[in-house]
Order: structure tokens, then sequence, then C-alpha cells
């Protein structure tokens, strides 16, 4: 009798263990990111806010914006939060994704040695001080298929310019904080978001300036979207649904405002209304 009773107690415990993993699973999603987002600090800033509203934690996969894309397509993603609109667009039109939402914005920058050695201070054109750089000092582009180097790319295009192959340039594979430091390193110049910059500039210990801002070609869209259920059954669609709704919210919008370095400047403006 005694043994019986010992083994069905034994049966309940696991049962309920089993049970609770099981939940715990289905309450966590899994984030396709870009290295920006993470290496500013956002995602610690806005995340724990979402998780103590709904109970879903939200893991998150910090890679360049293709990269992070990619992830979706293969269905190893729930939801991915980027900022190349062109790729959004065009994965969520090749029914990848669906209910994608503009969230937020920043700009992209290009800082460079205090000393200026390619003079670009003063250019309102990114295209024109892409030019400049060329030849006359060292860029470095991160490489690796991410917004910023999507957008990196598309500037490089207006200069007619094909910098791939010159010893001034130089592709790292690398996300935005490692590219800044390369940067550095190297008394060069790079396209950065302002979002990571203003994150990373001081803890870094990084002795760059920006040199050129303000080209309306430089602004910086991102966007969210699920990966479509009705292509990977397996996604926790309902759950990352719940996040894009929050993220779009009064509250989750004023959560990613409320977002600032320690001067009190904000990374990332929100705009999903």
């Amino acid at each position: 009798m005694l043994k019986t009773v010992v083994c069905l107690l034994m049966s309940m415990v696991l049962g309920a263990v089993a049970v609770t993993g099981r939940a715990s699973a289905a309450t966590e999603i899994i984030c396709s990111s870009t290295t920006s987002t993470e290496n500013s600090g956002l995602f610690g800033h806005i995340l724990p806010m979402f998780e103590k509203k709904t109970g879903i934690r939200v893991k998150v996969v910090a890679r360049g914006t293709g990269a992070a894309i990619e992830m979706g397509r293969r269905g190893d993603a729930d939801v991915a939060f980027v900022h190349a609109k062109e790729q959004e667009l065009k994965a969520v039109e090749e029914g990848f994704f669906v209910n994608r939402h503009d969230v937020m914005y920043n700009d992209f920058v290009v800082i460079g040695p205090p000393d200026d050695p390619a003079k670009i201070k003063g250019i309102k054109s990114a295209a024109e001080a892409l030019r400049k750089i060329a030849g006359a000092s060292s860029f470095v582009s991160r490489g690796d298929n991410s917004g910023t180097h999507t957008k990196e790319l598309s500037l490089w295009k207006k200069t007619g310019m094909e910098p791939k192959g010159h010893k001034w340039y130089l592709e790292v594979g690398q996300g935005m904080e490692k590219t800044q430091r390369i940067a550095n390193e190297k008394r060069a110049y790079t396209l950065t978001d302002r979002g990571t910059w203003l994150a990373t500039k001081d803890k870094d210990k990084l002795e760059m300036v920006i040199v050129l801002e303000g080209d309306p070609v430089l602004f910086n869209q991102y966007g969210v979207m699920a990966v479509n259920p009705e292509k990977f059954r397996h996604v926790k669609y309902r759950e990352a649904t719940e996040f894009i709704n929050w993220l779009i919210s009064e509250e989750g919008q004023q959560a990613i405002a409320s977002f600032k370095d320690k001067n009190g400047n904000a990374l990332f403006i929100p705009n999903a209304k």
C-alpha cells in the first residue's frame, strides 16, 4: 500500500514538472533582431515591462538584419524586429511574415577621428562625404548584410563608386559595436546608427566624433513582423502578435520613448501611430 502511494506521489510530481516545463516553453518567444537594438540596451529596458505585463519571455537573437530576417524565413524565430524596410516588405510579400508594423526610428551618422583627416565636417551630403573619404582615409564596413550595411551600400551606389577591393575599405563582418571599436583603433570612418553610438561611445572609450549627420537619406526606420504561422505551424504566433501589439500600443511606445542615454538623449523615436 505504502509503495503504491509513494509511486502515485512521484508520478504526480513528475507530471507537474512536465506540465510546468511545457507551460514555461509556451511562454517564451524567439525574437530575431539587430545588433543595434541589442547593443544600445533597448531590449534590457523594455522587455522586463512586457514580460511583467504578459508573462511572455522574449529571447533575443541579435545579428545583422539580413540574418535576422533569414531566421524567420527558416521558421527559426517567432518574430523579427529589424531595420531594412525594403527587405521586410519583400519578405512579407513572399509570405514568410505577416502583421508588419513600423515601430520607431533614429538615424545613421558617420563617425571618424576628431581631426577629421578627410575633411568632411560641414558637408551635408552623405554620398559626397564618402567620396572624400575614399582614398584620403580609411572606411570600416560592417560587411554583414545588416540594415546598416545595406544602407551603407546604398550610399556608395549614390557615389557611383565601388569601394570593395580597395585597400582603404575594410569589411569586418561584425556587429555595430565591434565595428565602431575597429574603426576607432584604425582611426578610420564608419557608418553607425545613432542609438548604438550614444549608448556605447563612453562605455567603450571611443575617441571618435560624429562628422556627418542630418542628410535625409540617413533616416533609419525599425519595424516588427511575425513569422507566418501558415508556413511554420510550430511558431508561437499568438504570443508573437501579443508582443507586436504591445510594441505599437501607447504603453509600448512610451516605453521606447523613455529609453535615453545618461545625458537624456532619446536613442529611438517611437512612430507606430
